[in-house]
C-alpha cells in the first residue's frame, strides 16, 4: 500500500512574549496548512514563546501561560483538521526543558525534549534548560517520525539514535540565526550523518530579527538521497506545504519546489534590513531619525533603514560645524533626495561655543585636543536624542565594526542611539555595500530603484570632520589593512605574531591589537546591532575590560 504524507512547513517570525499573537500565528499557519490538504504543520523552535528567550523561561508565569497555551492549541485539534507541531519551554517533573509538542486529535499527542543543548556564540541553552533524553520516534499516522529539535541535528548523535530506532523522516524546528554562509554550514554539517542514514529531512526555521539577532528562514527539506526537494523562499515569513510518497526508494517528494538561494552580499543586505526592521517594528517605533554627515557610513545606514522601514519613516538631520565641507553638505543633500527622506540641517556651531566658553576657565593654558572634537560629536547626539525624546523616532547610530575595534567612536556622542545597523560590519564591507546596493533592488523591500548612494560619498577619504583637514588614515592603516588585521584579531582568535607572518609591519600589528583591547570599555556600552558574521561584539565576544595581556611579537632577526 502507498503510503503518503503531505507536510506544511510555517516559516514564522514570533515576537518575544507575545503568546497569543504568536499562537495566532501558528494558528494562520495551521488554517493555511488544512486548505493544503497538510497531515501535520511544522512551526518553529519555541515558536510560542519566541526564541531565543535567555532568562524569559526562568519566570514561572511565563512558562505557565505558554504551557496554557499549548494546551488550548492542542485542543483545536480535535477538528480532524492538520495536526500541529509546536514547540514551547516545558516542565516535566521539576525540569525546564526546550520541547517540541505534536498535537493531535485534540490532545498533546506526544512531546520530546531537546537533548544536544548549545552553549557557545550566542546560545547558552545550558544555563536555563535541562537536556533531555536521547529522544524516541512517534509514530503518527502510520509513519515513524524523528523530532530532534535545531541543535540535535547538528550533531549525529541524536540521528544516528533515531535512526536505529526506527524513524523514516525527520522533522525538524529550528531556531538558526543567520551569519555569512549559513546555508554552507547548514549543509556540510547535515551531510556528515545523513550520507549514511539516508534519511529524509524537513528543516523548518524562524525568520525575523530579535535584538541582535537574525533569523534567515531557509528553511528546505531533502530527500533520502540528501537531494534537496524544496527550499523556502529566505528573510520573509512563508507557510510552504510538500507532499511526500513512500515508494521502492523511501520516501520521495511528489514535486520539487525550489526558491532561489540568497547569498553573498544580498544575503548581508536582507540581514541587516530585516535586523533593523523587526527592532523598530517590534519595539514600537513610528521610525528612525540619524544623522547624516554626507559620509559613507551614515549614507549606508540611512539606505538600510530606508529600504527595513520605507522613505516616509526615516528622518535624517545634518548638523555641520565649523569643519563641514561644503562637499559634505551637498552629499548629504543629494543622498537624503536620492533615499526621499525628509532632511533638515540644523548648525551646531553655536551651541559647540558655549561648551568651550563655559570650559574655558578650566582649558586655559591647555592646548586643544581630542576633547574638543568629542565635544561636538556630542553636541550631536543631544541634539538627535533631543528630536528623538520629543517626536518618538528612535536614533539610529552608523558606527561600523572597524571604527568599534579600534574605539575611533564617540562615547556619548557618535555611538548613542538605540540600534546600530553597521555594528558588524566592517569598514570595507561598508564601501562593498554601498557599490551593491547603488547597482541593485532587492525585491520586497520598501527603498527605491537606482543609486541610493552618491558616488562621491563613496569615493571621498573618510574623516569625521572634527579638526581641519582630518581624514581617518591620518591616525589608522589603510582599512584594506585595518579590516585584514582585525579579521584576524576577532573571528580567528589569530596571535600577533601569525599575523605578522602574513607579511604586516609588527609595530602596526601591536598598535592595533593595543587599541582593540583598550576599546573594551566602550563596546560594553554600545547599542545592540545586527549580527551577520560569526563572532560579533556583544555576546560572541566577551573580554574583560580590565586586561593586561598583549600578545609577544618577536623581534626580525632574532
Amino acid at each position: 500500500m502507498t503510503r503518503t504524507l503531505t507536510i506544511t512547513s510555517a516559516q514564522l517570525n514570533p515576537v518575544m512574549g507575545d503568546i497569543a499573537g504568536n499562537c495566532a500565528l501558528i494558528r494562520a499557519a495551521r488554517a493555511e496548512g488544512a486548505k493544503a490538504g497538510a497531515d501535520i504543520v511544522l512551526t518553529t523552535e519555541l515558536g510560542v514563546l519566541g526564541y531565543p528567550p535567555e532568562d524569559l523561561v526562568l519566570k514561572p508565569s511565563a512558562v505557565a501561560a505558554c504551557r496554557a497555551a499549548v494546551e488550548a492549541l492542542a485542543l483545536e485539534t480535535s477538528d480532524n483538521g492538520p495536526a500541529l507541531l509546536v514547540a514551547a519551554p516545558w516542565v516535566d517533573e521539576g525540569e525546564l526543558y526546550n520541547a517540541v509538542l505534536l498535537l493531535d486529535g485534540g490532545q498533546i499527542f506526544a512531546r520530546r525534549y531537546k537533548h544536544e543543548l548549545p552553549n557557545y556564540a550566542v546560545f547558552d541553552e545550558k544555563r536555563v534548560f535541562s537536556p533531555g533524553p536521547v529522544p524516541e520516534p512517534v509514530k503518527f499516522r502510520g509513519v515513524m517520525l524523528g523530532l530532534p529539535i535545531c541543535e540535535d541535528i547538528w550533531l549525529p548523535t541524536v540521528p544516528r539514535a533515531l535512526a536505529a530506532a526506527g524513524a523514516e523522516m525527520l522533522l525538524c524546528i529550528n531556531g538558526s540565526p543567520f551569519r555569512r554562509g549559513i546555508n554552507d554550514f547548514r549543509h556540510e554539517a547535515f551531510s556528515t550523518w545523513n550520507t549514511d542514514l539516508k534519511l529524509p529531512l524537513v528543516f523548518v526555521n524562524q525568520v525575523g530579527g530579535q535584538d541582535e539577532l537574525v533569523f534567515d528562514g531557509g528553511g528546505f527539506s531533502c530527500d533520502s538521497a540528501g537531494k534537496i526537494v524544496q527550499r523556502v523562499l529566505s528573510y520573509t515569513s512563508s507557510i510552504d506545504t510538500l507532499r511526500w510518497q513512500h515508494g521502492k526508494q523511501g520516501w520521495e517528494a511528489e514535486e520539487v519546489l525550489l526558491s532561489s538561494p540568497i547569498e553573498g552580499l544580498e544575503a548581508v543586505w536582507r540581514a541587516l534590513c530585516l535586523g533593523l526592521g523587526d527592532y523598530v517594528n517590534k519595539n514600537g517605533f513610528p521610525g528612525v531619525v540619524l544623522g547624516l554627515s554626507g559620509g559613507v557610513d551614515s549614507a549606508l545606514a540611512a539606505a538600510i533603514a530606508v529600504d527595513a522601514l520605507g522613505p516616509e519613516r526615516v528622518w535624517c538631520v545634518m548638523m555641520p560645524s565649523q569643519y563641514t565641507s561644503q562637499q559634505s553638505l551637498d552629499d548629504a543633500r543629494a543622498c537624503a533626495q536620492l533615499l526621499g527622506v525628509r532632511y533638515d540641517t540644523i548648525a551646531i556651531e553655536a551651541a559647540v561655543q558655549t561648551y568651550g566658553n563655559m570650559l574655558g576657565p578650566l582649558f586655559e593654558g591647555r592646548e586643544a585636543d581630542t576633547t574638543e572634537e568629542n565635544l561636538q560629536s556630542r553636541v550631536r547626539a543631544v541634539t538627535l536624542m533631543a528630536l528623538s525624546n520629543k517626536f518618538g523616532q528612535m536614533l539610529l547610530t552608523t558606527g561600523n565594526k572597524s571604527e568599534m575595534a579600534v574605539g575611533y567612536a564617540t562615547l556619548y556622542g557618535d555611538m548613542s542611539g538605540g540600534y546600530n545597523a553597521l555594528k558588524d560590519i566592517y569598514k570595507t564591507e561598508v564601501f562593498a555595500l554601498c557599490e551593491w546596493r547603488n547597482q541593485h533592488f532587492p525585491q520586497g523591500l520598501l527603498g527605491p530603484h537606482g543609486i541610493v548612494v552618491p558616488r562621491s560619498v563613496i569615493d571621498k577619504p573618510p574623516s569625521a570632520e572634527l579638526k581641519p583637514d582630518q581624514t581617518d588614515q591620518d591616525s589608522l592603516p589603510p582599512y584594506v589593512d585595518l579590516d585584514a588585521i582585525l579579521h584576524a584579531l576577532i573571528e580567528e582568535e589569530a596571535d600577533a605574531a601569525s599575523i605578522v607572518a602574513r607579511g604586516f609591519a609588527p609595530e602596526i600589528v601591536r598598535r592595533v591589537e593595543h587599541l582593540l583591547y583598550l576599546a573594551e570599555y566602550k563596546r560594553r556600552q554600545a547599542p545592540p546591532g545586527v549580527k551577520i558574521s560569526r563572532r560579533n561584539f556583544g555576546r560572541d565576544r566577551r573580554y574583560p575590560i580590565t586586561n593586561r595581556f598583549r600578545d609577544s611579537i618577536p623581534v626580525r632577526g632574532r
